[in-house]
């Protein structure tokens, strides 16, 4: 009995070697898309601006 392959974590399919750990390139493409649209994000603490801009320590 051979072991049933790993689910694509995007739709749930068994995962192709070539696209491992995805299914398709559509989805290993979804998934880069989630990272640079900041889908996958963390909420934290906000950012405190103060200190941060260039402009201050021009003047």
């Amino acid at each position: 009995m051979s072991p049933k392959p790993p689910a694509c974590p995007i739709c749930a399919q068994p995962t192709a070697r070539e696209f491992r750990p995805f299914c398709s390139r559509g989805c290993k493409d979804r998934d880069l898309l989630q990272w640079l649209g900041d889908g996958y994000r963390i909420p934290g603490p906000a950012v405190v601006q103060e200190g941060l801009d260039s402009e201050d320590e021009a003047r």
